[in-house]
């Protein structure tokens, strides 16, 4: 990607992310539900499956061993780590993560960590160091929330910190990971973050990193994180499909996030993930028949898909967060296909690409507020790429009337048929349908 957009007269300075992040849609792998055997081994077998699909980044959730003594369930949290530098054996081997490794590099992926930088499992070794952990006056390791399965980390302690930056220089330096998804990115201190990830990307300048944190993501994008968490927006969608949220709460959303993050930092967007699968409910029970619209949604907005385990299986039930709990494979589930299509449109539409190399997004008057319309249009060194939707975001029928001046003309839908777009164009669309043209 990066020659061509050398071709259409930018420069390696105007790219403010690791070049291969601007077009890519993430995964998030869940290795325990993903398959039978729930290891390194078995989902290296579905690596060409989500390739094939369209998808760019993994983003594998933690895959240390979990602490035992106040373990959760029978298998434990992913988020609850014993020893940073270790497989958890219920994966497989160093040997297995590495070949998964290997052959995901081989196939075209980037792979990020998820790496839990707040807490460590309350039997880790690091628990033994004196002032690494937060303490009550009696002594006691100390918890958040009803994480009782974990202990927060001090980041007074230089020592610690130290520690820490070597554990994720291991995985970079010696396993070879691409970068870190940062979990509650938030609660740790910033400067940590911004000392840590100067410090890797000396070595590792195209590291590709994500925070789990939307509330702070004006100072932690500002250099150590390229991508934050778009949790407003996502309960906005729920709000929407669910009809206590309007089009017009939707561009409010958009106006304000324009004002208090930064340009060029990427939001993820996101119907589904490991929490909201397994602790709010799946995106059908959230969403109903809205799901494929939103879907699309995600792609259509500024900023970067994420797809869930499950999510291109047909996965409809809440998966148990500390059990083994498989993913449900529907053979006949048609929404596969429409991820395929919408990472097929985001890799060669400019226009869609993440910030700063896409298009803002410019709202179309329509004259029914149950229709969101937009259109992304880019020229000028990127070339000139135009992305135009029309989604019908509520449960009945509805007909507008666009003015696509400056916009009209022969266009290819996502569907696969060409169209020629009047300037003042007439849609019908039936309950939560949607048009999405490209040029």
């Amino acid at each position: 990607m990066l020659a061509a957009l050398m071709l259409a007269g930018c420069t390696q300075q105007d790219l403010r992310h690791p070049e291969w992040a601007y077009d890519a849609t993430i995964y998030e792998l869940n290795t325990r539900q993903l398959t039978e055997e729930g290891t390194f081994r078995a989902a290296e077998a579905v690596l060409p499956q989500l390739r094939e699909n369209g998808i760019d980044i993994i983003w594998v959730m933690p895959c240390q061993p979990i602490g035992v003594i106040t373990r959760k369930g029978t298998l434990g949290s992913y988020y609850s780590i014993i020893d940073y530098c270790q497989i958890n054996p219920e994966f497989g081997t160093r040997e297995d993560f590495e070949h998964f490794l290997g052959e995901a590099h081989r196939l075209g992926f980037k792979v990020i960590l998820d790496w839990v930088a707040n807490h460590t499992a309350p039997d880790s070794e690091w628990t033994k160091n004196e002032g690494w952990h937060y303490r009550d006056s009696l002594g006691n390791l100390m918890v958040q929330y009803d994480w009782t399965d974990i202990s927060k980390l001090n980041y007074d302690n230089q020592d610690m910190r130290n520690e820490m930056l070597k554990a994720m220089h291991w995985w970079m330096d010696t396993i070879g990971i691409d970068g870190f998804r940062c979990d509650v990115a938030g609660e740790v201190p910033t400067d940590f973050w911004n000392w840590a990830m100067a410090d890797l990307r000396q070595t590792h300048p195209n590291m590709f990193t994500l925070a789990e944190d939307e509330d702070k993501a004006q100072e932690l994008t500002e250099t150590a994180f390229d991508m934050y968490y778009g949790w407003s927006l996502h309960h906005l969608m729920n709000d929407v499909a669910q009809g206590n949220k309007t089009v017009d709460d939707l561009w409010a959303y958009f106006a304000k996030a324009d004002t208090t993050v930064r340009s060029e930092a990427i939001r993820m967007n996101f119907i589904s993930n490991h929490d909201e699968n397994s602790w709010n409910g799946t995106e059908q029970e959230r969403m109903g028949d809205a799901v494929p619209l939103f879907q699309a949604f995600c792609y259509v907005v500024p900023g970067m898909p994420m797809i869930y385990t499950g999510q291109l299986s047909g996965n409809h039930h809440r998966l148990q967060f500390f059990e083994k709990d498989l993913i449900d494979r529907d053979e006949a589930f048609a929404q596969a296909e429409l991820y395929k299509r919408l990472n097929d449109l985001r890799a060669r539409n400019k226009a869609l690409f993440s910030p700063e190399a896409g298009a803002p997004m410019v709202r179309i008057a329509a004259n029914n507020d149950k229709i969101f319309a937009c259109v992304r249009h880019l020229d000028g060194c990127f070339g000139g790429n135009t992305v135009l939707a029309v989604m019908n975001m509520s449960g009945e029928e509805q007909t507008v009337t666009l003015d696509l001046s400056g916009n009209e003309g022969k266009y290819m839908c996502i569907c696969g048929k060409k169209m020629k777009l009047e300037t003042n164009q007439t849609f019908t669309l039936k309950p939560w349908q949607f048009k999405i043209y490209s040029k």
